[in-house]
């Protein structure tokens, strides 16, 4: 059995609790800026100590307000500043916050109140309160709905004057590090979302031992994020609470839209963000150079910048030729492409999902380091990343430090750790089915290579076993054909089938620029760009370059086009953007009957 395994960097505080990272700061340094908001065409500074009597007064509300030391209270909210603020009261007032993505039904935030006990719940706009009011009926236990939009939170403050400082400050300290910090509900990508709860140690540690390994990313001067992805999800609600530790500025941008005229005013010096991002920033820089008749020069800058990084992660020496390409390119178009992010970033963390070789090694010849990380809600996010002195484009890095990773007999990653959740809410069941021990068995299928670099190479309930008993990991496919510009989302399908065939969704962002690229109407129906010929010949040439890196029994022989969208609100993706692979091979069963009524000459690639 691989096992990698390495000891906390920061000796273990069980008293402590989250609360303490931001007094800690708050006593290192009072006047630094720790979030920015925005402010006309600019952004305001808010500082340390600023923040925390926001919270401390707002946290007097909740109290006063009546919410109860481990009440729970969810929250449905996009990624704002009062989205940490609230975060940050409630822990003071030694509540218990229940996230609820911003996009959720009106039936998942019923079953995330309901499931959880939820006693109160915070809405940020007139169309949460609306999916609140409809179930309302349905939470007997919900005593109080919070408005934002209708100026709540500033109620709430003005309601809370009269509670002490003594007793926020009493309340803030009642909870260990063993206690429940926060109840996150997972994803629902195979199932019922189920509830896991995550201690206090488990943000502490984890914190206090990652702000170290990643020192060099958080002490840049001046350092600073802006988060634009959900803080409901853990990946940027660690970050959020990290950036408080490490003193990091952290601004917020909910609509993506609006995300590079943000990133512009904003120049941070790190990003966080999912694999989705960087493709599309790299495809929308492709379609607009080809757009603009500069088309090949683009792709040739992108060969080079490729080229340039994997001579240098592999320690060659770089040719003069390739040196004076990348200097040239570095002019036409690497610095067009850093200064559209702000020209300060520096690193970007990237998780959720496989990046890919190739999206690594271009924007490290940006100069942006790309450090993919891997974990879980069950690991509090983090479990494993890449580190600026550590790093492998292709793999999710090695352990961080109080963090151990074994592999099972088949490939399976299991972790323990200081990340590791206590349990899931109310479901013994689901807990004991999930550990070994003290080993967290994630479902993911990983290898190690002989430094301790972690690459995950699928999902163990989706591998393919075809008629022929050949094994496929979807993920090995799916994540290189989804780079493609036209490409939105990829099923690969084939269980117990003669062979390997695939869904595949068109993305509508980018179709338009790439039909009036290739002659075509932009304004070309769905419908109509499914069955376009020249629209199938991309499809196949990205499905061509999947099959390249994978054995003919593995390799994807047909092909179908639907004319939809997969989304979150469809019911198929989940707030993350993550395919709802179940549902979707039951939505599409009769679309995945029609590829095999066929059969196929399996030496050949083949159109349906």
């Amino acid at each position: 059995m691989v096992q990698f395994e390495v000891p906390a960097i920061v000796p273990a505080d069980p008293q402590a609790n989250v609360t303490d990272l931001l007094v800690d700061r708050v006593k290192a340094t009072p006047d630094l800026a720790l979030f920015a908001v925005p402010d006309g065409d600019g952004w305001r500074d808010i500082t340390a100590a600023e923040f925390q009597t926001q919270v401390v007064a707002l946290a007097k509300g909740f109290a006063a307000a009546g919410i109860q030391p481990g009440d729970k209270v969810g929250f449905v909210a996009r990624t704002t500043y009062d989205w940490t603020l609230v975060d940050f009261a409630l822990f003071f007032a030694g509540a218990v916050m229940v996230p609820i993505y911003e996009t959720s039904s009106a039936a998942q935030i019923a079953w995330n109140l309901s499931d959880s006990g939820a006693i109160a719940v915070i809405a940020e706009s007139a169309d949460h309160s609306a999916r609140i009011a409809e179930v309302r009926a349905d939470l007997p236990l919900v005593r109080s709905v919070w408005d934002m939009h209708a100026g709540d939170l500033d109620k709430l403050v003005a309601d809370g004057t009269a509670i002490g400082d003594d007793e926020i400050e009493r309340r803030r300290n009642i909870a260990n590090g063993a206690d429940i910090a926060t109840l996150i509900y997972t994803s629902g990508s195979t199932g019922r979302p189920k509830g896991c709860v995550l201690t206090h140690s488990n943000f502490v540690e984890l914190v206090r031992n990652s702000s170290v390994a990643l020192h060099e990313v958080l002490s840049v001067p001046g350092s600073s994020t802006l988060l634009f992805i959900t803080t409901a999800h853990i990946f940027a609600r660690f970050i959020s609470i990290l950036d408080i530790h490490a003193g990091v500025k952290t601004g917020h941008q909910p609509d993506t839209k609006q995300l590079l005229p943000a990133l512009g005013s904003f120049k941070p010096t790190f990003l966080l963000a999912v694999p989705r991002v960087f493709e599309k920033v790299y495809n929308s820089s492709e379609q607009k150079a080809e757009a603009g008749g500069k088309g090949k020069i683009f792709r040739a800058a992108a060969h080079t910048a490729v080229e340039h990084s994997k001579l240098l992660q592999d320690g060659k020496k770089v040719p003069l030729l390739t040196k004076i390409k990348f200097s040239l390119f570095d002019r036409l178009v690497y610095s067009k492409l850093r200064a559209a992010m702000g020209g300060r970033v520096v690193y970007a963390v990237s998780g959720s999902a496989p990046l890919g070789p190739r999206l690594g090694h271009f924007f490290h010849s940006l100069g942006i380091t790309i450090l993919e990380g891997y974990g879980l809600t069950e690991t509090t996010a983090p479990a494993t990343v890449n580190l600026a002195t550590k790093s492998k484009i292709g793999t999710v890095g090695p352990v961080l430090p109080g963090v151990g990773i074994r592999l099972g007999d088949d490939g399976e990653v299991e972790v323990r750790g200081v990340n590791v959740f206590k349990e899931y809410w109310r479901n013994p069941e689901a807990t004991a089915a999930a550990f070994d021990g003290d080993w967290f068995k994630t479902g993911d299928i990983g290898a190690f290579d002989d430094e301790g670099f972690l690459t995950i190479t699928g999902r163990k309930k989706e591998i393919i076993v075809t008629a022929g008993g050949k094994n496929v990991a979807p993920a090995a496919l799916e994540d290189p054909i989804r780079a493609n510009p036209i490409i939105s989302q990829v099923v690969v399908v084939g269980d117990q089938k003669p062979f390997i065939a695939a869904l595949v969704t068109l993305d509508p962002d980018m179709l338009p620029t790439w039909l009036s690229n290739n002659g075509l109407a932009a304004d070309l129906p769905l419908t109509e760009a499914v069955g376009n010929p020249a629209v199938r010949a991309e499809v196949q040439r990205a499905i061509d370059e999947a099959n390249k890196h994978v054995s003919r029994a593995e390799s994807i022989r047909k092909f179908t086009i639907l004319p939809t969208e997969w989304t979150e609100a469809s019911g198929h993706l989940t707030p993350k953007m993550s395919i709802k692979r179940n549902v979707i091979l039951d939505d599409f069963a009769g679309d995945i009957a029609e590829i095999y009524e066929i059969p196929v000459n399996t030496t050949n690639v083949s159109l349906s």
